[in-house]
């Protein structure tokens, strides 16, 4: 019992106050606390921001709204504003709204930023509002974050949801955060890269990371420490939104400088970087989000430990930029490995993309490169429902060379096929049942 911290300052709202400290929050509660951080560094840098968020609930951002209303005065005491769509769309023209606040005379913030929220069918049926309002930009000190309440594995929804292609439609850069630490963390990012690139930002709001609780340390100076690179390329009036620009010149603004300046920002942030790597680089593993977290544990449960897998050859690569892709990171990631091994949950969203940037490197050069199916064309890693670590070990073992397997691994092999194959028999026992019944 001596061990134990008595800590009888500690209150519940400590989530929402504590500074430059440790606090247990859910990855909902982190939301809420997500708009008062940037308000405070905000501030700390000179600017007076006003806040605007709005969407419509759905699990696995069901409670969000309700956490919102809860905080509803302390939120209002920071100049940040809680407005509930009737539908998602008409949230997100209001959001869009909120970036032509400098636009007119009376303005009584330097910017106001926003946060637009919905389920992952929010974001489907929100397409169109989303274009014109990541076409027109976003204010010089202000920026947008759309977070995308995905539920991979259809826990609570009709289908399973994936807005990585939605956000592409509408072209919007999507970030993949692999856990609540690291959600405030790219959201923080987000708002620098939103302002800096004048563009819309998604941020992937999965259900493994909203439902889940963690210990995070809360320091406004780590929030505030953004990279701005230099030498981007800048049209005349700048990248942020302005009115009266044409169709054709808000798409060229878009292409031609907004999403190469995002780009730009995740290459000097390093939201894409090599976590793990080997003097003879030979097998790479490129990862986002869970599953990044899942090849860390794969790699752990086959005895494949850091100064191991160095002397092997392997080199991991945590993708947060899903997309777009920073080529330059990528090709510096892939170039010279034997093969790269893609984890990532449902469709392919890197895998392709990563092919593309490969394709750039010099003959001999460029690796073979699996994900959803393995060199003979099949199936590796599953594009249905959601993936987890034993999938993922046993992508790896596949994919690696064979004289690599030590008797370590070979028996952590031998313990996954026999579970694999438990499993397997479990469900078929489950179908006979359900098909003599009927």
């Amino acid at each position: 019992m001596d061990t134990l911290v008595y800590a009888p300052s500690a209150s519940l709202d400590d989530k929402y106050l504590v500074e430059g400290n440790q606090v247990f929050i859910t990855g909902v509660q982190a939301l809420v606390r997500l708009p008062l951080l940037r308000r405070e560094v905000d501030a700390k840098n000179g600017l007076n921001t006003a806040g605007f968020i709005s969407g419509y609930r759905g699990s696995p951002l069901g409670t969000y709204d309700k956490l919102l209303w809860h905080e509803r005065q302390r939120l209002a005491d920071h100049h940040i504003i809680f407005q509930p769509g009737v539908n998602e769309e008409l949230a997100a023209t209001a959001v869009w709204g909120s970036q032509q606040a400098g636009l007119f005379p009376g303005a009584r913030h330097d910017g106001v930023f926003g946060i637009w929220y919905g389920k992952g069918p929010g974001v489907d049926r929100s397409g169109d509002a989303f274009k014109h309002a990541t076409m027109f930009g976003t204010a010089r000190h202000g920026g947008v974050l759309a977070f995308a309440g995905d539920d991979h594995a259809c826990k609570s929804s009709t289908l399973p949801n994936q807005s990585d292609f939605a956000f592409m439609d509408a072209e919007i850069p999507v970030l993949s955060p692999a856990d609540i630490a690291e959600l405030i963390e790219f959201a923080m990012m987000g708002f620098d890269l939103s302002r800096f690139a004048g563009l819309w930002v998604g941020i992937k709001a999965i259900s493994d990371t909203m439902d889940a609780s963690a210990t995070v340390r809360i320091d406004v100076d780590r929030y505030n420490n953004s990279i701005v690179p230099k030498g981007v390329a800048d049209p005349a009036g700048g990248r942020n939104g302005r009115l009266h620009l044409t169709p054709p010149q808000q798409e060229e603004m878009h292409r031609h400088f907004r999403l190469p300046a995002a780009m730009a920002f995740a290459r000097a942030n390093r939201f894409d970087r090599v976590v793990r790597d080997s003097t003879r680089p030979r097998f790479g593993i490129a990862a986002s989000g869970k599953g990044y977290l899942h090849v860390r544990q794969a790699l752990r449960d086959l005895g494949i430990h850091e100064g191991y897998a160095a002397a092997l050859g392997i080199r991991v690569y945590k993708v947060g930029l899903v997309w777009p892709l920073e080529e330059e990171g990528a090709r510096a990631f892939a170039d010279g490995l034997e093969t790269v091994l893609v984890v990532e949950e449902r469709r392919d969203v890197i895998e392709h993309q990563l092919r593309a940037a490969a394709y750039g490197l010099a003959d001999g050069r460029r690796p073979r490169i699996l994900g959803k199916r393995d060199a003979s064309g099949a199936p590796l890693i599953s594009d249905v429902m959601d993936i987890d670590t034993a999938q993922v070990a046993r992508a790896i073992l596949r994919t690696i060379p064979d004289d690599w397997k030590t008797d370590e691994i070979r028996a952590a092999e031998a313990r996954l096929n026999k579970a694999a194959e438990a499993v397997a028999a479990s469900i078929a026992q489950v179908r006979t049942r359900i098909i003599l019944r009927m």
